[in-house]
């Protein structure tokens, strides 16, 4: 076991941890922001074993984690907008948290890869993990200013 693989049992132990906790517990305001976390957390573990297994395969999994899973939760807050209505659940500190992850995971992988195309794919992964996580977090917690969700 190298130090990247053990970085990674850390990230998917506590992270994923956490969120199974909150899933399985709670109202329908943390289950769904736990989900969202998940996501937000799984995305850094895959980037940290690829780079401990060698394994380029895991990055193309992190970027389609990054894509889809910012997306699924904003289909969960469209189909349960009335019940997240009445008491939208606030989560800015894991939300800030699981971003500051993604970003020092991402940063620390493009200052070992060097330039080239995988640093640019591990900077789109970074900016769809950070930007996708903070989006869906902001539409749970009510949504944007001036746009309703009727």
């Amino acid at each position: 076991m190298n130090g990247w693989i053990l970085a990674a049992t850390v990230v998917l132990a506590v992270g994923l941890g956490t969120t199974l906790w909150g899933v399985a517990t709670g109202p329908l305001g943390r289950r769904v922001v736990a989900q969202n976390l998940s996501t937000a957390l799984v995305c850094p573990g895959l980037l940290l074993l690829s780079q401990g297994y060698s394994r380029t395969a895991y990055v193309d999994l992190a970027l389609l984690l990054a894509l889809l899973g910012p997306v699924g939760t904003l289909v969960f807050v469209r189909l349960l907008a009335d019940e997240l209505g009445d008491n939208p659940p606030q989560a800015w500190g894991p939300t800030w948290v699981a971003a500051g992850v993604g970003t020092v995971v991402v940063a620390v992988l493009c200052a070992v890869t060097g330039p080239g195309r995988a640093m640019v794919k591990l900077l789109v992964i970074g900016a769809l993990l950070v930007g996708g996580n903070l989006l869906a977090s902001r539409a749970l917690s009510g949504g944007f200013p001036g746009v309703s969700r009727d």
